[in-house]
Protein backbone atom coordinates (compact mmCIF):
# COMPACT_ATOMS: atom_id res chain seq x y z
CA UNK A 1 0.00 0.00 0.00
CA UNK A 2 1.60 3.18 -0.67
CA UNK A 3 1.97 6.04 1.67
CA UNK A 4 -0.53 8.41 1.77
CA UNK A 5 -0.60 12.09 3.03
CA UNK A 6 -2.58 12.79 6.02
CA UNK A 7 -5.01 15.19 4.43
CA UNK A 8 -5.68 12.11 1.60
CA UNK A 9 -6.01 9.57 4.92
CA UNK A 10 -8.61 11.73 6.63
CA UNK A 11 -11.00 12.14 3.32
CA UNK A 12 -10.48 8.12 3.01
CA UNK A 13 -11.50 7.81 6.51
CA UNK A 14 -14.59 10.18 6.09
CA UNK A 15 -15.65 8.19 2.95
CA UNK A 16 -15.43 4.91 4.26
CA UNK A 17 -16.93 5.31 8.21
CA UNK A 18 -19.64 8.20 6.27
CA UNK A 19 -20.07 5.17 3.92
CA UNK A 20 -21.18 2.47 6.80
CA UNK A 21 -23.16 5.59 8.89
CA UNK A 22 -24.97 6.11 5.90
CA UNK A 23 -26.04 2.71 5.29
CA UNK A 24 -26.94 1.75 8.43
CA UNK A 25 -29.31 4.99 9.12
CA UNK A 26 -30.59 4.64 5.48
CA UNK A 27 -31.81 1.18 6.65
CA UNK A 28 -33.04 2.39 9.67
CA UNK A 29 -35.29 4.59 8.03
CA UNK A 30 -36.79 3.03 5.15
CA UNK A 31 -37.37 -0.25 7.81
CA UNK A 32 -39.74 2.19 9.63
CA UNK A 33 -41.13 3.33 6.08
CA UNK A 34 -39.33 7.08 6.58
CA UNK A 35 -38.38 8.33 2.67
CA UNK A 36 -36.07 10.81 4.29
CA UNK A 37 -31.84 10.36 2.47
CA UNK A 38 -28.28 10.44 4.08
CA UNK A 39 -25.85 11.77 2.47
CA UNK A 40 -22.14 12.11 3.76
CA UNK A 41 -20.06 14.91 2.95
CA UNK A 42 -16.27 14.93 2.23
CA UNK A 43 -15.80 17.92 3.90
CA UNK A 44 -12.64 20.20 3.75
CA UNK A 45 -11.78 23.01 6.77
CA UNK A 46 -9.87 25.52 6.33
CA UNK A 47 -6.50 25.85 8.87
CA UNK A 48 -4.17 28.80 9.45
CA UNK A 49 -0.56 27.79 8.41
CA UNK A 50 0.47 30.33 10.75
CA UNK A 51 -1.19 28.34 13.73
CA UNK A 52 0.56 28.13 17.11
CA UNK A 53 0.18 24.44 16.98
CA UNK A 54 2.55 23.67 13.53
CA UNK A 55 5.24 24.99 16.11
CA UNK A 56 4.28 22.22 18.58
CA UNK A 57 2.35 19.06 17.17
CA UNK A 58 0.79 16.92 19.80
CA UNK A 59 -2.05 15.03 18.40
CA UNK A 60 -0.79 11.01 18.50
CA UNK A 61 -1.66 9.75 15.58
CA UNK A 62 -1.47 6.15 13.58
CA UNK A 63 0.51 2.82 15.13
CA UNK A 64 2.44 2.26 18.03
CA UNK A 65 6.44 1.49 17.92
CA UNK A 66 8.72 0.19 19.73
CA UNK A 67 11.40 3.46 20.33
CA UNK A 68 14.48 1.76 17.56
CA UNK A 69 11.14 1.52 15.26
CA UNK A 70 10.31 5.07 15.84
CA UNK A 71 14.22 6.06 15.26
CA UNK A 72 13.75 4.41 11.73
CA UNK A 73 10.58 6.37 10.89
CA UNK A 74 12.35 10.07 11.68
CA UNK A 75 15.09 8.71 9.90
CA UNK A 76 13.75 7.82 7.13
CA UNK A 77 10.54 10.88 7.80
CA UNK A 78 12.52 14.11 8.52
CA UNK A 79 9.37 16.09 8.69
CA UNK A 80 8.29 13.92 11.54
CA UNK A 81 7.81 14.28 15.15
CA UNK A 82 7.71 11.18 17.22
CA UNK A 83 6.67 11.31 21.11
CA UNK A 84 6.79 7.72 23.71
CA UNK A 85 2.61 7.83 24.51
CA UNK A 86 1.62 6.80 27.83
CA UNK A 87 3.76 3.54 28.25
CA UNK A 88 2.12 2.02 25.47
CA UNK A 89 4.78 2.72 22.58
CA UNK A 90 6.25 5.31 20.22
CA UNK A 91 3.97 7.22 17.90
CA UNK A 92 3.89 10.11 15.30
CA UNK A 93 2.68 13.09 16.72
CA UNK A 94 0.96 15.61 14.09
CA UNK A 95 -0.18 19.50 14.86
CA UNK A 96 -3.99 20.01 15.51
CA UNK A 97 -4.91 23.76 14.42
CA UNK A 98 -7.98 25.53 15.06
CA UNK A 99 -10.47 24.93 12.58
CA UNK A 100 -11.49 28.42 10.85
CA UNK A 101 -13.65 27.42 8.02
CA UNK A 102 -15.59 24.81 6.87
CA UNK A 103 -15.53 24.95 2.80
CA UNK A 104 -18.78 22.71 2.14
CA UNK A 105 -21.16 24.77 5.10
CA UNK A 106 -23.39 25.80 2.42
CA UNK A 107 -23.95 22.41 1.03
CA UNK A 108 -24.02 21.04 4.50
CA UNK A 109 -26.62 23.73 5.39
CA UNK A 110 -29.14 23.00 2.30
CA UNK A 111 -29.25 19.29 2.66
CA UNK A 112 -30.33 20.27 5.72
CA UNK A 113 -33.24 22.21 5.10
CA UNK A 114 -34.13 20.04 2.20
CA UNK A 115 -34.50 17.22 5.34
CA UNK A 116 -31.90 15.16 4.44
CA UNK A 117 -29.76 13.74 7.46
CA UNK A 118 -26.22 15.13 6.70
CA UNK A 119 -23.05 13.23 7.94
CA UNK A 120 -19.77 15.77 7.56
CA UNK A 121 -16.67 16.83 9.64
CA UNK A 122 -15.78 13.25 10.17
CA UNK A 123 -12.88 13.26 12.14
CA UNK A 124 -12.39 16.95 12.46
CA UNK A 125 -12.80 17.45 8.41
CA UNK A 126 -9.81 17.12 6.29
CA UNK A 127 -6.79 20.35 6.66
CA UNK A 128 -6.76 22.66 4.05
CA UNK A 129 -5.05 26.01 3.87
CA UNK A 130 -3.93 28.48 1.12
CA UNK A 131 -1.35 28.58 -0.96
CA UNK A 132 0.32 31.84 -1.88
CA UNK A 133 -1.78 31.69 -5.41
CA UNK A 134 -5.21 31.11 -3.02
CA UNK A 135 -5.63 27.80 -3.82
CA UNK A 136 -6.40 25.12 -1.40
CA UNK A 137 -3.66 22.59 -0.63
CA UNK A 138 -3.71 19.91 1.87
CA UNK A 139 -1.66 19.68 5.45
CA UNK A 140 -0.16 17.47 7.68
CA UNK A 141 -2.65 18.08 10.59
CA UNK A 142 -5.56 16.39 12.38
CA UNK A 143 -8.47 18.89 13.47
CA UNK A 144 -10.29 17.93 16.51
CA UNK A 145 -13.72 16.96 15.49
CA UNK A 146 -15.40 19.02 18.87
CA UNK A 147 -14.14 21.88 16.94
CA UNK A 148 -14.80 21.63 13.71
CA UNK A 149 -18.22 20.15 14.87
CA UNK A 150 -18.68 23.53 16.88
CA UNK A 151 -17.98 25.73 14.29
CA UNK A 152 -20.25 24.23 11.70
CA UNK A 153 -23.01 23.94 14.18
CA UNK A 154 -22.79 28.17 14.48
CA UNK A 155 -22.17 28.18 10.89
CA UNK A 156 -25.24 26.75 10.26
CA UNK A 157 -27.15 28.56 13.02
CA UNK A 158 -28.47 25.08 15.01
CA UNK A 159 -30.88 25.49 17.79
CA UNK A 160 -29.17 22.98 19.84
CA UNK A 161 -25.39 21.57 19.53
CA UNK A 162 -25.22 18.17 20.90
CA UNK A 163 -22.06 15.99 21.67
CA UNK A 164 -21.76 12.34 22.41
CA UNK A 165 -19.72 10.31 24.72
CA UNK A 166 -19.61 7.20 26.38
CA UNK A 167 -20.64 9.10 29.94
CA UNK A 168 -23.89 10.26 30.54
CA UNK A 169 -23.34 13.26 32.58
CA UNK A 170 -19.51 15.40 32.34
CA UNK A 171 -18.35 15.10 36.12
CA UNK A 172 -16.29 16.72 38.25
CA UNK A 173 -13.80 14.70 40.30
CA UNK A 174 -14.23 12.02 37.51
CA UNK A 175 -12.25 8.73 37.91
CA UNK A 176 -12.30 9.58 41.97
CA UNK A 177 -14.19 7.67 44.47
CA UNK A 178 -16.65 10.89 44.74
CA UNK A 179 -17.28 11.90 41.31
CA UNK A 180 -20.15 15.10 41.19
CA UNK A 181 -22.35 14.42 38.04
CA UNK A 182 -23.20 17.75 36.56
CA UNK A 183 -27.15 18.50 35.49
CA UNK A 184 -26.15 21.56 34.20
CA UNK A 185 -23.66 24.10 34.22
CA UNK A 186 -23.36 28.33 33.12
CA UNK A 187 -20.54 28.47 30.58
CA UNK A 188 -18.59 30.46 32.67
CA UNK A 189 -18.35 27.62 34.76
CA UNK A 190 -17.24 25.18 32.57
CA UNK A 191 -14.32 27.46 31.42
CA UNK A 192 -13.41 27.86 34.95
CA UNK A 193 -12.77 23.66 35.59
CA UNK A 194 -11.55 23.72 32.00
CA UNK A 195 -8.50 25.87 33.12
CA UNK A 196 -8.59 24.46 36.67
CA UNK A 197 -7.82 20.85 34.58
CA UNK A 198 -11.38 19.45 35.74
CA UNK A 199 -11.59 18.12 32.75
CA UNK A 200 -8.92 15.18 30.75
CA UNK A 201 -7.02 15.99 27.67
CA UNK A 202 -8.11 14.69 24.45
CA UNK A 203 -11.24 13.21 26.33
CA UNK A 204 -13.57 15.17 27.99
CA UNK A 205 -11.32 18.64 27.52
CA UNK A 206 -12.24 19.15 23.96
CA UNK A 207 -16.19 18.48 24.12
CA UNK A 208 -15.90 20.96 27.28
CA UNK A 209 -13.69 23.98 24.65
CA UNK A 210 -16.06 23.41 22.13
CA UNK A 211 -18.94 23.98 24.22
CA UNK A 212 -17.15 27.27 25.17
CA UNK A 213 -16.85 27.90 21.81
CA UNK A 214 -20.09 27.25 20.93
CA UNK A 215 -21.89 29.19 23.38
CA UNK A 216 -19.91 32.31 23.40
CA UNK A 217 -20.29 32.32 19.56
CA UNK A 218 -23.65 31.76 19.16
CA UNK A 219 -24.86 32.37 22.57
CA UNK A 220 -27.29 28.89 22.72
CA UNK A 221 -27.42 25.37 24.67
CA UNK A 222 -24.95 22.50 24.62
CA UNK A 223 -25.86 19.02 25.35
CA UNK A 224 -23.43 16.08 26.36
CA UNK A 225 -24.67 12.73 27.24
CA UNK A 226 -24.11 9.09 25.97
CA UNK A 227 -26.09 7.93 22.83
CA UNK A 228 -28.08 5.54 24.51
CA UNK A 229 -29.74 8.84 26.97
CA UNK A 230 -30.16 11.00 23.68
CA UNK A 231 -33.81 11.31 24.13
CA UNK A 232 -34.04 11.32 27.60
CA UNK A 233 -31.48 13.97 27.49
CA UNK A 234 -33.44 16.10 24.66
CA UNK A 235 -36.39 15.74 27.04
CA UNK A 236 -34.51 17.50 30.03
CA UNK A 237 -34.69 14.00 32.25
CA UNK A 238 -30.46 13.52 32.23
CA UNK A 239 -27.28 14.50 30.19
CA UNK A 240 -25.53 18.07 31.24
CA UNK A 241 -26.18 20.91 29.95
CA UNK A 242 -24.01 23.78 29.76
CA UNK A 243 -26.22 27.38 29.20
CA UNK A 244 -25.32 30.94 28.67
CA UNK A 245 -25.33 33.89 31.01
CA UNK A 246 -28.56 35.60 30.34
Amino acid sequence: VPPNPLDVCVAESEGTIGYYLQQALLNKLRRERNKRFVVTVITQVLVDEKDPAFEEPNKPVGPFYTEEQAKEQMAQNPKWAMVEDSGRGWRRVVPSPVPKEIVQRYMIRDSAKRGHIVIAVGGGGIPIARDKNGDYVGVEAVIDKDLASSNLACELDADLFIMLTPVEKVSLKFNTPEPEEIDVMPVEEADMHLKAGEFAPGSMAPKIEAAIEYITTCNREVIITSSDKLQAAIDGKTGTRIIPTY
